[in-house]
């Protein structure tokens, strides 16, 4: 994949103020979708003053006071599951670990199609952001990747996976990533990346 298209953590954040005083309602379980996993909303009347989330097996929990309302209940979640997603974007996956994520991404969105023989970081792709050889069955991504999003991995991993199915960029490929919840989010964060290393360097300012 080129880098220059043409296309488990917790935490707990304070709460400055709850607008909403009127609601007391006990602790019940709300449960949503986001992006490739299930997000589950507990309220709790015992909660006043935080909000937090962790992760638990393949959904989000997000624990906010019982008083908050609708407008802030989903600004909140998107804090928390950026947040989330910024404190495992520190941890760089091993290979093995890149070849769980290959292979729960096939089964989940191509069927368990596509069975690649290894999957592995490597250091030498500086224009690519990951490579495939169908013959070999064999999936590179570059050590650039590492310290992005979860969801960019997961896309560029989907990416090469879709290529061991069919070799080009045609209809045919895009169709198998159409699946995926965060494609447009993924090419867009990428794109902004090559952007950004475009950007000319400016002189830093000079000391007075």
């Amino acid at each position: 994949m080129p880098a220059d298209p043409s296309p488990r953590g917790s935490g707990e954040t304070p709460l400055r103020r709850a607008a909403d005083t009127s609601r007391r309602a006990e602790p019940s379980p709300k449960a949503r979708r986001s992006g490739t996993s299930a997000v589950e909303v507990r309220r709790s009347s015992r909660r006043r003053r935080t909000v937090s989330a962790y992760r638990e097996g393949d959904r989000t929990v997000v624990l906010i006071p019982a008083r908050m309302s609708e407008a802030e209940e989903q600004r909140w979640v998107g804090v928390m599951l950026d947040k989330l997603a910024a404190q495992e974007s520190k941890r760089i996956l091993g290979d093995g670990e890149l070849a769980e994520r290959a292979e729960r991404l096939s089964g989940q969105f191509l069927d368990g199609r596509a069975r690649p023989a290894s999957v592995r970081w490597v250091t030498n792709q500086n224009t690519r952001w990951g490579s495939c050889t169908p013959a070999e069955g064999s999936i590179r991504l570059s050590h650039r990747l590492q310290g992005m999003p979860e969801y960019v991995i997961d896309y560029v991993l989907l990416h090469e996976l879709a290529h061991l199915l069919v070799p080009g960029h045609g209809p045919e490929f895009w169709c198998l990533l159409e699946s995926y919840p965060r494609t447009e989010r993924a090419r867009g964060y990428l794109e902004g990346v090559v952007a950004a290393d475009r950007l000319p360097h400016l002189p830093a300012a000079r000391r007075r």
